[in-house]
C-alpha cells in the first residue's frame, strides 16, 4: 500500500522554470499547482500552458488567482502597455523594465494562505538567480527572508517552507533537468510579448534560447523569424 504524499504547492506560471520545479516536485510530494493571472501582457497563452502542464501531471488540485490590480499599479513592460518590453539584449544596468515591482510577494502570500488551509508542508517555485533577469524578488536572500515571515505570520503549528530548486542552475541545466525527468517542455511559454509564435527577441525568449541552444536540446515551442 502506497503511503500517502505530503502536499506541496507548486507556482506554475507556465513558463520553463516553473514546468521543471513542478517536475522535481511531483517526484517526491502530492503536487497542487497554483497559477497567477497578474495583469501580463501573455496572461491568456501563460493561462493555457498552466492547463496543459496540469493535465500532464494529472494535477486534481489547482488554484487560478486573480491579481490583476497589479496592471491598475503599473511600472512594469509586463503590465504597462505604455511601457516598451526591450529587446535583443540580456545585458541591463540595475533592476530591468520587465520588473513587476513586488509581483512575488503577492504571489507567495496566495500560495501560503493556500497551503496553509490544504496543508501542505511545502512551496515550489522556480526562481533563479543564475541567467536571470537580475529581479531582486528572485533572489536567495528574499527566499530566506519570506521563509522567516511565514514563520512569524502562520498558525504555531503550521510548518511550511519555500522551496527554490533551480535558484543555483543556469538555463542550460534547467532545460537538461527537464528533458531528464520527462517535464513536458512543449507545453511551456517564456515570451513576454507575444501569445501566437514567441517574439524570439525579447529577455525572456533571448535567456530560453540560450539554455535549449547550450543544452543541445532543440527548443519545442514556435518562434517568429527562426
Amino acid at each position: 500500500m502506497n503511503k500517502t504524499r505530503n502536499i506541496a504547492v507548486c507556482l506554475v506560471s507556465g513558463g520553463l522554470d516553473s514546468c521543471v520545479t513542478a517536475a522535481l516536485a511531483a517526484q517526491e510530494f502530492e503536487p497542487a499547482f497554483l497559477h497567477v493571472n497578474y495583469g501580463q501582457l501573455t496572461e491568456e497563452r501563460e493561462l493555457r500552458a498552466f492547463r496543459e502542464i496540469s493535465d500532464y501531471y494529472q494535477v486534481t488540485r489547482q488554484l487560478v488567482a486573480d491579481i490583476t490590480y497589479l496592471r491598475q499599479i503599473g511600472g512594469s513592460a509586463l503590465t504597462d502597455q505604455s511601457i516598451s518590453v526591450p529587446e535583443h539584449s540580456t545585458g541591463h544596468p540595475g533592476v530591468p523594465v520587465t520588473y513587476v515591482p513586488f509581483r512575488n510577494t503577492h504571489i507567495i502570500a496566495i500560495a501560503v494562505s493556500w497551503a496553509e488551509v490544504i496543508g501542505a508542508v511545502k512551496i515550489f517555485i522556480g526562481a533563479t538567480e543564475v541567467d536571470s533577469s537580475g529581479y531582486p524578488d528572485c533572489r536567495k536572500s528574499y527566499y530566506e527572508a519570506y521563509n522567516r515571515l511565514i514563520a512569524e505570520g502562520t498558525r504555531p503549528e503550521t510548518d511550511i517552507e519555500i522551496v527554490t530548486p533551480l535558484i543555483d542552475m543556469d538555463k542550460a541545466t534547467v532545460v537538461r533537468t527537464g528533458v531528464e525527468l520527462g517535464a513536458p517542455l512543449h507545453f511551456t511559454w517564456s515570451c513576454y510579448r507575444e501569445q501566437d509564435r514567441a517574439c524570439g527577441t525579447c529577455e525572456s525568449c533571448l535567456f530560453r534560447l540560450k539554455g535549449f541552444r547550450e543544452a543541445g536540446v532543440q527548443d519545442p515551442i514556435p518562434y517568429k523569424n527562426l
